[in-house]
């Protein structure tokens, strides 16, 4: 017993140091006889245990950058804008690691009976950068701003389903179309960012209300910040300054992590992970979440208008292929459809669909192509090994005497001319929190990064009956519909669900691994620290 106990004060202590990962923490305190729930609470309150450092430069390295990057929220679209955007901005409400709304700038949200109502009670005294307090009327005028086609938000589906918004004192009171029980999650999208006076005057200007303020930014190479002395939680923004450096290069964001010059990096290869563990100045860090890897039809362009030829593909991929040889086994086959079991409403009896290269040709030739080279688009940032992946992709679909063509493009400008231009291209989703946040934002046939141009009549009236459907298996019953007339006749192309796979040096302290997101969800340099 005393040995048992001497183990797992040891595991405690390194956990405490940062030199354990949540999953090597549960896999051994398990193995000890600890439940699997307390391993996780013990892991949690270790990681939490030390107070915050204060003090110092922490840097973060990170991919999807690229000259073409705005500050503009609502434009946000790859890992670089994002995490930036995290740094100096916040939302009404954000998800917390547990999958729980968690209040930000909102104190408190309640709701009517039938979820056709909802009002958020702004935090009184949050102040922005520029001077000046939040008051109800930025927080609508920002989610107006939202609505309008010009913004070309990303959050546009979502907004769109409120249709009344109104400020009175201290309260925000959003009246929906129709009801939706999930409305604070999708509130938590990262795109709306509260800004003064809703952002319209200069959207992109960089002034929000997160603990740390816009020094300098050059898109695609480094955004620097300093700490917002008049943040109003304590809990978050340790640092002096922070930086983020745009390290697109795979190899030399593994390089900077390894020489100290960044404390952070997104997207560990998974070719690299064994490398990295034997390094006891770096630290893995993994969370399985909703993120997808994913190939993307544009379902309103020849030849990917024709559904037989769309099927062909989905059937010409080998999903454990890329899982295996991609992903390193850091992860799962997705089924061509954006949900995974990281929803709490997934359908495991959906069936999953296997490499076929016989009914491959069999649909192709049904299709009618003319037999011309199929042309997909990639960058090597598109998601970590999305080369390696397409090439894959490419012999299958060969082997199957479907002519997919790979072309290779440059990482700058990807998310700006390839990424929802191109009939077919590579790409990657984070996930949502909620089902209806996904669909609402990208397949949704009115939503601005409707990616796949997927239009349905019927899959969007079932997406608004869901909302409003209060009885889980009901609702369950309903997301399994739409799912099954997105795998069979949508245009994604989903092969594999990644796990967060990120390294951080063994001094950063106050990591928590958040499966809703990459870098605890963007806000690794908020809430993490220095400890030497």
């Amino acid at each position: 017993m005393n040995d048992k106990h001497n183990q797992l004060d040891w595991m405690i202590a390194q956990a405490r140091k940062g030199r354990m990962t949540r999953r090597e923490f549960v896999g051994r305190t398990t193995a000890l006889g600890v439940s699997a729930t307390l391993a996780g609470a013990l892991f949690s309150k270790a990681a939490l245990a030390d107070e915050p450092v204060k003090g110092g430069t922490l840097r973060l390295g990170v991919s999807g950058g690229g000259s073409t990057d705005t500050l503009d929220p609502a434009l946000s679209a790859s890992p670089s804008p994002y995490n930036i955007l995290r740094t100096w901005g916040e939302c009404l409400v954000d998800v917390s690691e547990t999958g729980t709304v968690e209040m930000r700038i909102a104190e408190e949200v309640s709701s009517n009976a039938d979820a056709t109502e909802w009002k958020f009670k702004i935090r009184q005294g949050v102040e922005f950068h520029g001077g000046g307090t939040v008051t109800a009327d930025d927080v609508v005028a920002t989610l107006k701003r939202h609505t309008d086609e010009k913004a070309q938000s990303g959050a546009l589906g979502i907004v769109q389903g409120i249709s009344e918004m109104t400020a009175d004192g201290d309260m925000v009171t959003l009246k929906l179309a129709s009801a939706n029980a999930d409305l604070p999650f999708l509130i938590a999208d990262y795109h709306l960012i509260i800004q003064p006076g809703g952002g319209v005057d200069n959207p992109a200007a960089g002034v929000g209300t997160g603990p740390y303020k816009v020094t300098s930014n050059e898109p695609g190479v480094v955004t620097t910040f300093e700490k917002n002395a008049n943040y109003w939680d304590s809990t978050r923004g340790h640092a002096d300054t922070v930086e983020i450096l745009v390290i697109n290069d795979d190899t030399a964001r593994v390089a900077a992590l390894q020489a100290g010059q960044v404390h952070m990096i997104d997207r560990v290869d998974p070719k690299t992970v064994a490398t990295l563990s034997g390094d006891a100045g770096v630290v893995i860090e993994r969370a399985a979440g909703p993120g997808h890897y994913v190939f993307i039809m544009h379902c309103d362009k020849a030849p990917f208008d024709n559904n037989d030829l769309r099927m062909a593909l989905k059937l010409a991929i080998n999903r454990q292929e890329l899982v295996d040889k991609v992903l390193g086994g850091l992860g799962s086959r997705g089924n061509d459809f954006p949900i995974n079991a990281a929803y709490p409403l997934f359908d495991d009896t959906i069936p999953q669909r296997e490499y076929d290269a016989a009914a491959a040709a069999a649909a192709y030739a049904k299709s009618g192509h003319d037999g011309s080279p199929i042309l997909l688009q990639v960058a090597p940032g598109a998601f970590p090994g999305a080369v390696d992946a397409a090439n894959l992709f490419a012999s299958s679909a060969n082997a199957a005497g479907i002519p997919l063509q790979i072309q290779v493009e440059p990482d700058d400008g990807y998310w700006s001319n390839v990424w929802n231009v191109a009939p077919f291209c590579a790409s990657y989703w984070g996930g949502r929190p909620v089902q209806d946040q996904m669909y609402t934002t990208a397949y949704l046939s009115t939503a601005e990064w409707n990616d796949t141009r997927f239009k349905d009549a019927h899959f969007d009236e079932l997406l608004l009956a869901a909302r409003g459907e209060l009885d889980g298996a009901k609702r369950k019953g309903i997301y399994s519909e739409m799912a099954n007339i997105m795998r069979d006749t949508g245009g994604l192309i989903a092969p594999m669900f990644n796990d967060w796979v990120e390294g951080r040096r063994a001094e950063v302290g106050g990591w928590v691994a958040n499966p809703q997101g990459t870098m605890m969800n963007g806000f690794a340099l908020s809430k993490c620290w220095l400890t030497a």
